[in-house]
């Protein structure tokens, strides 16, 4: 399959475009910059120094593709770029792969793709997208991932320390964060992509729901970990980021293993934290 693939040079993106090409699809990347573009053209892809604001540009790629998988979410992209998606892709059997993110449920201990919505502040603005991208007649998947973490990077990269540094938790760390690997993402992409669902949904996350305390301590590697009160982590990071990282999510992923066939096998976020990519 020739697909199109946005934010390929991205965290997410960067990974789904390897998982892409090791599944032998071909695959035609927007990316900003010279530099970018080298990055894709290393790993297997070919670069397009474009924008993908750029309707235009955006038409003529889902024209001469065979679909496409959307890993440049953001606020001021997705209207555009779904609705350019969606009106081009009505009554087609080309697979539109759309990225969503898991604090739309909200604080929840069983989150499924069956659970009711409900999003902080900081991913309000993904509702209205992702209900266009479910009415639609296209055929489309939304991908929900949990916590992303894998090379040294992400979210968890706050709780890391030489063993030296004290590591400050969000609240009290009592919180649990439902997580996956990001080249275990990058798998699910694909198969979201080759099964190419009539408005499927899938909550990218391994079973994994480790407390943030827990989090902590393997990234501390000896040092202190310290709470803070709620109030303290609106301070420190912003109220509309503390309210996100403060919610309590807990998740199974097990539509993605039973529906398509997933099976993530990368070490879990506080074995990466305590021995893996995030050892300093």
């Amino acid at each position: 399959m020739h697909v199109f693939l946005t934010g390929a040079s991205g965290y997410i993106g960067s990974s789904v475009l390897r998982a892409l090409v090791a599944h032998g699809h071909q695959v035609t990347a927007i990316v900003r910059s010279d530099e970018k573009a080298k990055r894709v053209r290393d790993a297997g892809g070919h670069a397009l120094v474009e924008d993908v604001t750029d309707t235009e540009v955006v038409e003529r790629l889902l024209h001469e593709t065979d679909g496409v998988v959307h890993t440049a979410s953001a606020p001021d992209v997705d209207p555009d770029f779904v609705a350019t998606v969606l009106r081009a892709y009505s009554g087609t059997p080309k697979p539109f792969v759309h990225t969503g993110g898991i604090f739309t449920f909200g604080n929840s201990t069983d989150i499924s793709e069956q659970s009711l919505i409900d999003p902080p502040e900081l991913t309000s603005w993904r509702t209205a997208n992702e209900a266009a991208v479910r009415a639609s007649d296209a055929r489309t998947t939304i991908v929900a991932p949990g916590i992303v973490y894998g090379h040294g990077a992400g979210i968890p990269a706050m709780f890391v320390s030489d063993g030296t540094q004290p590591v400050t938790l969000v609240g009290d760390g009592s919180q649990r964060w439902t997580t996956v690997h990001v080249d275990d993402l990058g798998e699910l992409y694909v198969l979201a992509l080759e099964r190419a669902e009539q408005d499927g949904y899938i909550v990218a996350a391994t079973g994994d729901n480790p407390t943030v305390h827990e989090l902590a301590e393997a990234g501390a590697h000896g040092a202190p970990v310290v709470p803070e009160s709620v109030d303290a982590s609106r301070e420190r990071l912003g109220t509309t980021f503390a309210e996100a990282l403060l919610l309590h999510q807990e998740a199974s992923g097990a539509h993605a293993r039973s529906a398509y066939g997933w099976n993530p096998t990368h070490p879990s976020l506080v074995q990466e934290l305590a021995t893996g990519s995030y050892v300093r």
